[in-house]
């Protein structure tokens, strides 16, 4: 048994803000998947995550019974499959920001629900955002509490546009242009993050009056610019936003930010040679990065190893 891939993501805005209501734009990155798989693998890897699906499975019956109008799941076939050895065989990086557990609950979902909303079917709203409220109970296992938003763009392979909580669309994007110099690209922090302490951090500075200001005024406002530019290809304009946004992420966000990543930080913002913003919750993982000429990025980056997402 091999189930069907499901990819990795990438939250290109939206991260922290949508926790405010700021836009959001997520899409599938398809360098990184997983599948669930039944063989004789005895690996460690699959030892420990069968080991994880055991008891994600336990946490599911829980939610079932506290939740029985949310989701309904076999569990008969589930714990069979368990118990017969069914592991998660993944490339995604865990810790990255880029969708790890969201992979496994659009697995999951995907062969064990029932009544299981498919993609094959008009997607409406409602359809869009039952999809979320599911996929954020059960991601929660992994996080504390989740968006739903990683297993739903794992889950459906398309770009989301987040407009508010209550309010997302699939939405296309420009088509890339494979021979532009620009590009978004993934920096390696080689830390691995951990996204609960992060998301703690975050909650705790909301208490502050003039935090909360700060991603009001500036912080979502940037986002949402940004969002608006990325998905109508007005490029200059995108990238006078993104300036901004790094900068507002560098001087609000610097726990978020691995300190070997403080210089280099500012340093892209002075030389305009590239723009650093985080990659989903921070404190280590991936970086996510911007220019408008990947050859200087790369010069300037010169340690780094740099993942290009996607090419303007």
């Amino acid at each position: 048994m091999k189930g069907p891939l499901f990819y990795s993501k990438i939250l290109l805005f939206g991260e922290y803000g949508i926790i405010k209501d700021s836009k959001g734009l997520s899409i599938p990155y398809n360098f990184f998947k997983g599948a669930l798989k039944m063989d004789n693998n005895s690996s460690e890897n699959a030892k420990e995550s069968n080991k994880y699906l055991s008891e994600f499975a336990t946490y599911l019956e829980e939610l079932q019974s506290k939740e029985p109008n949310l989701v309904s799941f076999d569990f008969a076939t589930l714990k069979k499959d368990v118990t017969n050895g069914m592991y998660f065989d993944s490339s995604i990086p865990q810790g990255y920001g880029v969708g790890s557990s969201g992979a496994l609950v659009a697995a999951i979902y995907d062969k064990y629900a029932k009544d299981k909303i498919t993609v094959l079917e008009n997607l409406t709203r409602e359809k869009l955002l039952k999809l979320k409220a599911v996929f954020g109970k059960m991601e929660s296992f992994f996080h504390g509490k989740s968006s739903g938003l990683d297993p739903l763009n794992s889950y459906l392979s398309l770009p989301i546009l987040i407009n508010s909580k209550d309010n997302i669309e699939s939405t296309s994007i420009p088509s890339q242009n494979k021979e532009g110099k620009g590009a978004v690209f993934l920096l390696d922090s080689g830390i691995v993050g951990e996204t609960a302490p992060m998301v703690q951090l975050f909650m705790e500075k909301m208490k502050n009056d003039g935090f909360r200001s700060m991603l009001k005024d500036q912080f979502i406002k940037h986002t949402d610019a940004c969002v608006e530019d990325f998905i109508n290809g007005n490029v200059k304009s995108l990238f006078g936003n993104l300036k901004q946004l790094s900068h507002v992420v560098l001087n609000n966000f610097k726990p978020m930010i691995p300190s070997k990543f403080h210089q280099l930080w500012q340093q892209g913002i002075e030389s305009n040679d590239y723009y650093l913003k985080l990659c989903g919750s921070g404190g280590g993982g991936y970086i996510l990065g911007f220019t408008q000429d990947l050859e200087k990025a790369k010069k300037a980056l010169k340690e780094y190893q740099l993942e290009v997402v996607y090419n303007f």
